[in-house]
């Protein structure tokens, strides 16, 4: 029995299926206490049997790296009462027995989205979430890419657009690309959140413009052959297309992984990604 888990801010998602993407059965519910959402979760998968293997795509800051002591732990995450959760030791406590593999939502995305999405065959690709924060995810070479620490793509700083004073709402950094260009920032840059603002609306020229900046990093320092741009925000009318276009001005012809059509595009797995991505990740 192959399980996975997605951990959300907001949403849990729990499944079985198998180490190549496929879901055979899944159940969401809302994100509470580390204790209920673990209970829930574990008591939904002991129904059907028990998991030789799980994988785990979840929110963070969260510790990746295995050989360091706070592996699978959420780190100092403003969720309340999840910092210094062992979402490992949960897991392991109820199954002993399995396997367990744990990363990043994000870089779980990017996974599932390079095997069977939007990159299908692709082993350099990036894939950005903007939402409640700013994250992205990294395969290169194949592999998922971190250091002592996940990427922290959404706190990049990033150049101002001309003539944007807005202060940002990030509360570390005010005005990161986070601060600047995820949901809450629209929502108090323009006095109405994202899906409420039309296509023609100067908010997506301001979105993409910060957008395609924080993408010219990844293209600098990892060229990716390809960048998926996800969540909620991102679903307007038109914004890839938006992004992709400023990419090419400010990239001015230099950087050879953008000429591959398309370069900036909407992940196919949609709601999926990240629950796929968490059954690959046991077969990693």
């Amino acid at each position: 029995m192959i399980a996975g888990i997605e951990l959300g801010g907001t949403k849990t998602v729990v499944a079985t299926g198998t180490g190549e993407g496929a879901v055979t059965e899944e159940w969401r519910f809302p994100t509470t206490t580390p204790e209920e959402t673990f209970s829930r979760a574990t008591g939904w998968l002991r129904e059907r049997g028990t998991p030789s293997a799980i994988g785990v795509a979840a929110f963070g800051p969260l510790g990746v790296v295995p050989r360091h002591g706070n592996y699978g732990k959420l780190l100092a995450t403003p969720k309340p009462g999840w910092a210094d959760y062992s979402i490992i030791g949960a897991l392991h406590e109820a199954f002993p027995g399995a396997q367990v593999t744990i990363e990043t939502d994000v870089n779980a995305a990017a996974l599932a989205e390079a095997r069977i999405g939007a990159a299908s065959g692709m082993e350099d690709v990036a894939y950005i979430t903007i939402g409640t924060g700013i994250g992205a995810g990294i395969l290169s070479g194949g592999h998922l890419i971190h250091g002592t620490l996940h990427p922290e793509f959404g706190h990049l700083k990033v150049p101002r657009k001309p003539d944007d004073h807005f202060a940002g709402v990030c509360p570390f950094h005010a005005d990161c690309l986070e601060g600047l260009a995820s949901g809450p920032s629209m929502a108090a840059r323009w006095g109405k959140p994202a899906h409420e603002l039309p296509p023609d609306h100067p908010a997506w020229n301001t979105e993409a413009w910060y957008l395609a900046h924080g993408a010219l990093s990844l293209v600098g320092i990892v060229a990716p052959e390809r960048v998926i741009i996800g969540g909620g925000v991102s679903q307007a009318e038109g914004f890839h297309e938006k992004v992709e276009t400023l990419l090419n001005e400010i990239a001015a012809g230099y950087f050879a992984p953008i000429q591959h059509k398309p370069y900036i595009v909407a992940p196919h797995l949609e709601q999926q990604a990240g629950i796929i991505g968490a059954l690959l990740l046991t077969a990693r």
